[in-house]
């Protein structure tokens, strides 16, 4: 009886490596969109905008509720232009739809509605980002303020990398 439970328990220490692995393949390509979008932050971050929409999108494509990769590709489009505008917007509202306390978002979207002249919404935006994030709420203040975000970027509200 003790052998074969000797055994048994050999038996399953040995085939642990081979499960494990298996798992490990699966979690791996689990986390392609979590490396796409950090991609994408390491381009946004240089600046170029058009290539990290690129890997928001390719991370979205993965897992459209990716709340962060929702905020970050409204980020880049915002800095691509005024022709991009309505589809930033989207993706703010999307980030904030699927994270309701998400303060980059309420930020950059804020930032988005003064650029848009509508700076009743922004105010609005501001209200709540008091109550999230005090330090953005001073930024997108400044940005009301001044009708312009700061120079050179900070990148206040965007999302950082994820581990």
């Amino acid at each position: 009886m003790k052998t074969t439970a000797i055994i048994i328990l050999v038996l399953v220490l040995a085939a642990a490596p081979v499960f494990g692995a298996g798992s490990s393949a699966i979690s791996s390509e689990k986390g392609r969109d979590v490396r796409l979008y950090n991609q994408g932050v390491a381009l946004m971050l240089d600046k170029n905008f058009t290539a990290a929409e690129g890997k928001f999108r390719q991370a979205l494509a993965e897992n459209s509720r990716f709340s962060e990769a929702h905020n970050n590709l409204a980020y880049v489009l915002r800095k691509q232009g005024p022709a991009h505008f309505g589809e930033a917007l989207q993706h703010y509202n999307r980030a904030i739809g699927l994270k309701r306390y998400m303060a980059q978002a309420y930020m950059y979207r804020g930032v988005l509605f003064v650029q848009m002249g509508q700076p009743e919404k922004a105010r609005a935006d501001l209200a709540t980002l008091e109550g999230l994030d005090a330090s953005l709420a001073r930024e997108l203040a400044y940005v009301i303020a001044n009708k312009r975000e700061k120079e050179p970027e900070q990148f206040f509200g965007v999302s950082k990398t994820i581990q």
